[in-house]
């Protein structure tokens, strides 16, 4: 079941009902029913692995709280960690890792026959086992009290809203929630419907009609040169963002329409001014998920500067990883951690660079130029999460740069770049169409990060409001791309 679904606007208004009328003591009944209900929908065995995963944990964290022997507590955590990586390695790696080995035994002479399991990847399995060992990991920290309830903790795992692409929930968050009685709030429901109508809006209406441009250039490397890889890659960095923000609000808001805060997901990453500032706004529960549990453990930068470094790009090469069974998500992970590196060798340098321009004097266009080479840099990497496989990522770089006639592409010439928005495979109409939902996404971000927007809206006339409504669910109706739509990035990892 789609977030973007006939079927989900038909579920959810169904739970909510159901929700509010039965008593709190049984209202985790319905919800882990509904969640379980929610991901059958996709492929009903499938749901044996969250259980599994489930009771795991549950039992692995209720042994932690009986004992304080060190042996004991680390074996435990041991058996958490292994059996739900181990479930993740078996169905996300396992092929990626035999085909790997293939190709380097074959290369060196001496075949490896590893076989190729035909299984396919549970979806969710990474959002659910990184939110499952957050749990084990705290309790064996002492941060988290082992949850007695069975039920509570399956739902703390299979909670539909976040389910399938997070945010991952911290179980200091989301698990005293459940056990928290809350009242229907007209308030906080519209506050809920309007977060679900912008995260729609953010996903049918820009995400699923850029992605049309996308797929054309990205789906036939070798086919295109120039301008046209260049504005197929910042499309899709609006497509990523705005059909994985887009899930993030619509999961948020329907959370919120029940009563349960999760996590914020998104912060305008694409006005980052560092690297450093882009993974504070991109993914938040990742990313603070990684530098808890990986960074951290790995001595983080309370150690020496080569062991510093090494342990920034062993995080974000594990998190590309993580992301998928391909090395472009390692290349792209790599990236991300050598942006950070240079970032940091190169702090210094900067700042007198600053100085000698002189641009310390001029600080609006200071920001603006490194919030445009942030941006430049990220879009640089989305060529490799993006592409098929190395090879086309490799293509496509090299094929940017150069145009047909073999010189350097200009960008500012408009000639070329009304050329390339025709090989998009897109109607002039809808590059058009595309250009101006873009734009407008950027001014009201931009502005979002002076004022709030909604806070300033809910002031206005209820004309006024209500205009504002109505404008967006029209703009889902007759604007969304519905013969184009298609399931969020995120649900393949």
């Amino acid at each position: 079941m789609l977030f973007n679904s006939v079927s989900y606007f038909i579920f959810l208004p169904i739970v909510v009902t159901l929700f509010f009328l039965l008593s709190f003591r049984y209202r985790w009944i319905l919800l882990l029913g509904a969640s379980y209900f929610f991901y059958m929908c996709w492929k009903p065995e499938y749901i044996g692995l969250i259980i599994l995963s489930t009771l795991i944990d549950y039992t692995v964290a209720l042994q932690l709280g009986k004992t304080e022997k060190p042996r004991k507590r680390k074996l435990l955590l041991c058996i958490s960690i292994f059996t739900n990586l181990g479930l993740l390695f078996f169905f996300k790696y396992f092929n990626f890792v035999a085909e790997s080995i293939r190709t380097l035994s074959d290369n060196l002479g001496s075949p490896v026959p590893i076989p190729h399991l035909n299984v396919l990847l549970p979806v969710g399995i990474s959002f659910y086992t990184f939110q499952t060992l957050s749990y084990t990991i705290d309790v064996y920290l002492g941060r988290q009290k082992p949850e007695k309830r069975l039920g509570i903790f399956s739902l703390y795992v299979s909670f539909f809203p976040q389910l399938v692409a997070g945010p991952i929930e911290r179980p200091e968050n989301l698990l005293p929630q459940f056990h928290k009685k809350t009242e229907f709030d007209y308030d906080r429901i519209t506050d809920g419907l309007k977060l679900i109508a912008w995260g729609l809006f953010k996903k049918v209406v820009i995400a699923d009609r850029v992605a049309i441009g996308v797929n054309q250039i990205y789906n036939n490397p070798d086919a295109y040169h120039g301008h046209v890889i260049f504005y197929a890659t910042v499309l899709f960095a609006v497509q990523i963002y705005c059909d994985f923000s887009g899930y993030s609000d619509i999961a948020i808001g329907s959370a919120r329409i029940m009563g349960f805060k999760l996590m914020k997901n998104f912060d305008r990453p694409y006005f980052a001014g560092s690297i450093s500032d882009f993974w504070k706004r991109w993914h938040i529960s990742l990313s603070t998920w990684f530098r808890d549990y990986v960074y951290i453990p790995l001595g983080g930068n309370r150690v020496g500067k080569s062991r510093w470094y090494l342990n920034l790009l062993v995080t974000f090469m594990v998190s590309g990883l993580w992301h998928g069974a391909n090395w472009t998500f390692v290349v792209w992970g790599a990236l991300h951690g050598m942006y950070l590196i240079c970032g940091i060798l190169f702090g210094r340098v900067s700042g007198k660079v600053l100085r000698i321009t002189r641009l310390d004097r001029f600080p609006l266009a200071h920001k603006v130029l490194r919030v445009v080479f942030i941006f430049t840099i990220v879009n640089f990497a989305w060529i490799f999460f993006r592409a098929n496989n190395l090879t086309d990522a490799i293509t496509l770089i090299t094929n940017m740069f150069i145009g047909v006639d073999g010189s350097f592409v200009n960008l500012f010439d408009i000639g070329a770049a009304r050329q390339a928005a025709n090989q998009l495979g897109m109607l002039k109409s809808e590059v058009l169409l595309s250009g101006g939902l873009i734009s407008l996404l950027a001014a009201i971000e931009l502005c979002q990060s002076r004022w709030n927007l909604g806070e300033m809206l809910a002031k206005q006339h209820a004309v006024v409001r209500w205009t504002v409504y109505y404008a967006v669910v029209a703009a889902i109706i007759f604007l969304g791309a519905f013969n184009q739509s298609q399931q969020f990035i995120y649900f393949q990892f």
